[in-house]
């Protein structure tokens, strides 16, 4: 039963016969101070009464003399304060017994006898010594000493009773003095105890609030403290634990070594229960003695989960921008269904499929799902497929262990998919996965967990994947360059991305939208940039848009960028505004079935007069990739 601070000390104090007289009148002089409750019972009785009354209320120490108190301390489990028996005692007990007879004997509890040397000199008497362990040895030393002719027995309440019964002078051994004592003893046990009490539980409470996982041990390793993390790892109540040996009950996490050895043992891999935990036990040492030990436990994936805020934290100066559906610029039809799409799944947890060409702004609508979505308070980790080599890919992807391969980083690394655990992940430009990590990816996707490189046991994750693709997944699949199990996996909730031609209606939206987050109304005064406004609109309406919106936010950076200059000189810097629609990029899909991405190289090449960041440009692409295209097609 939970203890009340507020109630003043509980004290039991047993006691039957002559003692239990001196309990009652001692009792009320302690009324201030604690709560003393004196029952008139002894042995397997008082067990049971003390018992009854600590289901009522916490009992703090229990008081008791003799063999009755010698039996409360092996039944009960609880302290229990005896009435001690001093020197001063025996000698006003003695000196008593030889005013009444020269034959005296002493009858005393087993371990209480008395060392009556010192008192040799101060009484001229021969006290016959006796000792007993239960009532009916009691009796029979009586029965002895009568024989031996001894006339006055001094002893406990039960050799006393015995005198009584057998004709025999008593003499009751234990004075008031005595007895007062033993309760003022007990009071200082149960404050004692009520401070250790108070610190004990601001303890657990402490160790309620953590998310690691301790227990705590004497030094015979039963078990002291169980905190709750640990205790639902465990699946286990913390009650039906606490006094067992810990060996015994979890073998696995057996203290034994550390309390023999007396030395820490750090950060080793245990798995318990089907969960893996990293252990740490370490020896209790006070004021130089080992009193027990410690074990704490932590849950890997935690421990990962922290690294990546440390590290996330450590590497961003400023918080990432995260776009939202309602910013989502358009009125046309097309991006109203768009909208609404996307907001639909949003609700769900299901892998989404985006497909649009390039510069569409696919990563947007992903960013804008997430926000949507109950995990817009966790991370959304982006990554382009084709920007990595395999190599490289799979260890940013799914992470490594220390030592997986020459030059990993100590300690290993969290991945890309553990980074964004609770959150989503982006894999953009999906369709040019290389083959062996669509396999894993697959995995991912059926098992829910990953395996980093170099590692054995695998780590769940759940994590909401939203692809995206410029490439005909289908025709990839048909081409053997895309499992068809993983497109399946992909193909769940699909939302094709419309390219900017298809709803020009937008195009002066999207160039105040645009031209608002590149801050054209501080650079250019307004009158000017009304003209070139126009002046761009009406070119714009007649452009292809081959690299979509990536291309017209291109465009209107390259005018702040040039600022100031005459509207007549846009045609001069925008060279490709003025290339009728449908004349050189007309054929603007990546997956035209009309006009192949080699010749489209070719055209945008021929119409920048071979300047590469003008073509790449053109196509909605970074050089990088237009590199790695010419590079695919020979043309590099």
């Amino acid at each position: 039963m939970k203890r009340d601070s507020s109630l003043p000390p509980q004290i039991v104090a047993v006691g039957f016969r002559r003692i239990n007289k001196m309990l009652q009148d001692l009792a009320p002089a302690f009324h201030t101070r604690a709560h003393v409750e004196v029952v008139d019972v002894g042995f397997a009785n008082a067990v049971a009464r003390v018992q009854a009354i600590a289901a009522q209320r916490p009992i703090d120490v229990v008081v008791a003399a003799g063999s009755n108190g010698a039996y409360l301390r092996q039944q009960l489990e609880m302290p229990v304060v005896l009435v001690k028996v001093g020197g001063f005692d025996v000698l006003q007990a003695l000196s008593h017994a030889k005013r009444l007879s020269t034959h005296v004997g002493l009858v005393t509890y087993e371990g209480m006898l008395p060392d009556l040397s010192p008192l040799a000199g101060l009484l001229t008497l021969d006290v016959v010594q006796r000792t007993y362990r239960t009532e009916e040895e009691a009796r029979l030393c009586v029965q002895e000493l009568k024989q031996m002719g001894v006339e006055v027995v001094v002893g406990s309440g039960a050799a006393v009773d015995c005198a009584d019964d057998l004709g025999l002078m008593g003499v009751f051994l234990y004075s008031v003095d005595a007895v007062r004592e033993a309760l003022e003893d007990a009071f200082e046990v149960a404050r004692a105890s009520r401070i250790e009490w108070a610190k004990r539980e601001r303890l657990n409470t402490i160790l309620a609030q953590l998310s690691d996982g301790v227990i705590a041990v004497d030094r015979d390793e039963r078990i002291q403290t169980l905190n709750p993390a640990m205790a639902q790892w465990l699946g286990v109540e913390p009650s039906a634990w606490l006094g067992r040996e810990l060996t015994s009950v979890c073998p696995e996490l057996s203290l034994k070594q550390t309390l023999r050895l007396a030395l820490p043992e750090l950060e080793r891999i245990e798995k318990i229960k089907g969960k893996t935990l990293i252990a740490n036990r370490m020896p209790i040492q006070e004021q130089g003695e080992l009193t027990g030990a410690v074990l704490t436990c932590q849950d890997p994936i935690s421990i990962q989960r922290v690294d990546r805020h440390l590290r996330s934290r450590a590497n961003s100066q400023a918080p990432a921008r995260r776009y939202e559906l309602s910013g989502l610029a358009g009125a046309s039809i097309v991006m109203q269904q768009v909208r609404v799409l996307a907001e639909r799944f949003a609700a769900t947890s299901s892998t989404v499929l985006l497909t649009g060409e390039s510069g569409t702004g696919k990563e947007r609508i992903a960013q804008g799902i997430h926000m949507a979505s109950d995990r817009r308070d966790m991370p959304f980790v982006a990554v382009n497929c084709a920007a990595v080599s395999e190599t490289l890919l799979e260890s940013e992807l799914f992470g490594y262990e220390d030592g997986a391969f020459t030059g990993a980083r100590r300690g290993g690394k969290v991945g890309l998919f553990e980074a964004a655990h609770k959150g989503s992940i982006f894999l953009d430009e999906i369709g040019d996965l290389p083959m062996p990590l669509q396999t894993r990816l697959l995995r991912v996707l059926q098992e829910r967990e990953i395996l980093r490189v170099g590692a054995t046991e695998p780590t769940p994750i759940d994590v909401r994947i939203i692809a995206a693709t410029h490439h005909d997944l289908q025709a990839r699949v048909n081409q053997g360059l895309f499992r068809l199990d993983l497109y399946y996996r992909l193909n769940i909730l699909r939302l094709q991305v419309p390219p900017l031609r298809e709803h020009l209606d937008d195009l002066a939206e999207l160039v105040d939208v645009l031209s608002t987050r590149l801050n054209v109304r501080h650079l250019v005064p307004p009158q000017e940039w009304r003209a070139v406004r126009e002046l761009f609109l009406e070119r714009g309406l007649r452009h292809d848009w081959p690299g979509n919106v990536r291309e017209l936010e291109n465009m209107l950076e390259r005018i702040v960028a040039s600022w100031p200059f005459a509207p007549t000189d846009l045609d001069q810097l925008l060279p490709e505004l003025c290339a009728a629609r449908g004349v050189t990029l007309s054929a603007a899909s990546v997956e035209s079935p009309q006009v192949s991405e080699r010749e489209r190289l070719l055209a945008a090449l021929a119409q920048s007069d071979g300047d590469r960041a003008r073509a790449a440009a053109a196509l909605g692409i970074g050089r990088t990739t237009l590199w790695r295209k010419l590079k695919r097609h020979g043309l590099s």
